[in-house]
């Protein structure tokens, strides 16, 4: 394992179908179904809820159950206001930046099917005066779907709640950096499908059950794994979601930390991070000479971390995250060898984990 190449071709094909495909929060099902057709081999069987989380279990029978998790959805826009003149008004479903929207295209999904169009801005000869230009905003940009009207717009299916996404696509740069939408963090259900198909593999026999939850509506609060945390009540949880890469410009070292794809997976520092689980995960790391990196949250890790660190009377709960640039844009951006980094690290710390294991700081 540690001499291997973890991806290959196969998963890197899926992790292009897997990101392409469009699962935005509260619409994540076809991803979901991608998502499990490729974890079908390397399964015992599955767990879905009526919200669209989707979790395969190896050793569904053990009593002591661990998790490892990532989410499925992306931002995206819902239609919310459409004007006589056939142009559409939108509000956020996640935390989508109006900053990027000026002439990108978008996907709006319908009972018809995809419904193209564009984000419009006005052409810059005709803003004159840039003193008092406006500016990307919420009640500024508009999509334009090509419609004369209003009558028009809603004959091609498109009406106030049709979600909207941004059709951009898998990409390799310069031979190892990963480009795509979504990536936040459909990214963490690639990896953790991976750590199940390197233990089907190896002949890997786990003592406890694994619970590979892929969850659904973090990006509007966490809500999928608040939900199947208490379905599973596991015992340990190990949550993979992505941070920023600081190096780029305009982002403050002192405040954001320093962070940097290409160099590692990252260990949080946070409340939710149980102490003694972080430190068998740093442990892993340095037996298995995987380079790491560290980060300090405040109150909250902001991921799905905090979902399962809360429930249940409180379950040990880490965090390891994907440095990624460019986050919750179209072009985010992550390296190939932390991918295979966070995919080792997690198998690593698992081959740790004991039946029973007691993270209890006065045991």
């Amino acid at each position: 394992m540690k001499n291997k190449e973890v991806l290959n071709e196969k998963s890197l094909a899926f992790f292009e179908k897997y990101l392409n495909n469009a699962a935005p929060t509260g619409y994540e099902w076809e991803g979901q179904k991608i998502w499990m057709e490729y974890l079908k081999p390397y399964v015992d069987e599955f767990i879905t809820d009526n919200y669209g989380t989707a979790v395969g279990v190896i050793n569904p029978d053990a009593p002591y159950k661990v998790v490892i998790e990532g989410h499925a959805d992306e931002i995206s826009w819902y239609v919310n206001y459409i004007t006589d003149d056939g142009l559409i008004y939108v509000i956020r479903n996640g935390g989508s930046d109006h900053q990027i929207a000026p002439s990108k295209w978008v996907d709006i999904h319908t009972d018809n099917g995809i419904v193209k169009g564009v984000f419009g801005w006005p052409a810059i000869h005709t803003r004159k005066d840039k003193s008092k230009e406006n500016k990307p905003e919420l009640d500024t940009i508009f999509i334009d779907i090509g419609a004369k009207d209003k009558k028009e717009v809603e004959k091609m299916g498109v009406h106030v709640g049709c979600v909207i996404t941004y059709p951009d696509t898998f990409q390799i740069l310069n031979n190892d950096k990963i480009v795509c939408r979504a990536i936040d963090n459909r990214a963490g259900g690639f990896m953790i499908a991976e750590v199940a198909r390197l233990l089907k593999e190896n002949n890997v026999q786990l003592p406890f059950g694994l619970y590979i939850t892929n969850s659904v509506q973090e990006e509007i609060g966490l809500r999928g794994a608040e939900m199947i945390t208490h379905t599973i009540k596991p015992n340990v949880a190990i949550v993979t979601d992505v941070c920023h890469d600081t190096t780029t410009p305009m982002i403050e070292q002192k405040t954001e930390g320093y962070t940097k794809m290409g160099e590692g997976p990252v260990i949080s520092y946070a409340p939710a991070v149980q102490n003694k689980l972080r430190k068998k995960i740093i442990d892993a790391a340095n037996a298995n000479n995987i380079p790491f990196q560290r980060h300090a949250s405040s109150r909250s890790t902001g991921t799905d971390t905090d979902a399962f660190a809360y429930s249940n009377g409180g379950v040990p709960s880490a965090l390891i995250s994907l440095p990624l640039r460019y986050m919750h844009t179209t072009v985010e951006m992550v390296h190939k060898s932390d991918v295979e980094n966070v995919i080792r690290l997690i198998y690593q710390t698992l081959l740790t984990i004991k039946e029973g294991e007691s993270f209890n700081y006065f045991e």
